[in-house]
């Protein structure tokens, strides 16, 4: 495996297993991933916490059975905010959703198994173009999945945010008529999936900059300063941990531009 790009806030963060034992509930409040009993994978979670996606990857993939949901995750989340080449960046999605893909397979009462493969599939489909990934058949792949998340585990926040994001990327780019008798994308939806998502997890970053960004696409420039309100308690918020800091900095940086 080739060296990944270390996490640019090294040492913010200072996980260990006990820690994460201890603020599981707090750390995993967006994808209810179980408590580990394996003390090996719980420090392989630490580095995960830590942003040491890579050394995290690498243990998910080592101790195998519920390590391959870290392994997929730290995969993804360094995927979208780290690997600035997009070759790389969309192998890696690839590699994390063949991945996940599997681990539903053997394991098809797992939500994040699902969760993970629908994730790596949307942003492997905002890379080659959204468009492109609904004429290859992508869009389906990612609705049915999120919708089986959310099936198996109904207060699955992540779930609702990439479920919500799929609607309104979906008519974003091809409109709702279209989107809504080819691909079952709709705006009602898409909105509910959002609002739902804070309430689940009302302390997610993700969560309002994919609400922010989808009251955009769904309802124009009229809800503009609604999305940038999103945007700029995200853009506030004090991370609890690695992936969070990534996100927060995501509103930052928006706001900037």
């Amino acid at each position: 495996m080739a060296r990944w790009n270390p996490f640019p806030f090294a040492g913010d963060f200072a996980f260990d297993a006990s820690s994460v034992r201890k603020h599981w509930e707090r750390l995993h409040a967006s994808d209810l991933e179980p408590l580990p009993k394996d003390t090996a994978l719980l420090e392989g979670w630490a580095l995960f916490h830590n942003g040491e996606f890579q050394k995290a990857t690498e243990t998910g993939l080592m101790l195998g059975g519920a390590g391959l949901t870290l392994a997929n995750k730290a995969t993804c989340i360094y995927a979208t905010y780290l690997e600035l080449k997009e070759k790389e960046k969309l192998d890696l999605y690839i590699t994390a959703g063949a991945r996940a893909k599997a681990q539903a397979d053997a394991t098809p009462t797992n939500p994040n198994a699902w969760h993970w493969q629908a994730y790596a599939l949307g942003r492997y489909s905002q890379g080659i173009s959204v468009a492109k990934a609904l004429a290859q058949g992508l869009g389906s792949k990612v609705k049915d999945a999120l919708e089986k998340v959310i099936e198996l585990n109904p207060k699955h926040s992540d779930a609702h945010v990439a479920l919500g994001a799929f609607h309104a990327e979906v008519i974003d780019k091809v409109g709702p008529l279209i989107g809504g008798m080819t691909y079952g994308a709709k705006k009602e939806a898409g909105l509910s999936l959002f609002k739902q998502a804070l309430v689940l997890n009302p302390n997610s970053p993700i969560a309002m900059i994919e609400y922010a960004n989808g009251l955009v696409m769904l309802e124009g420039d009229s809800r503009m300063s609604e999305a940038t309100a999103l945007y700029q308690k995200a853009a506030a918020m004090d991370a609890f941990d690695a992936m969070e800091r990534l996100e927060v900095e995501l509103a930052r940086e928006e706001l900037a531009d």
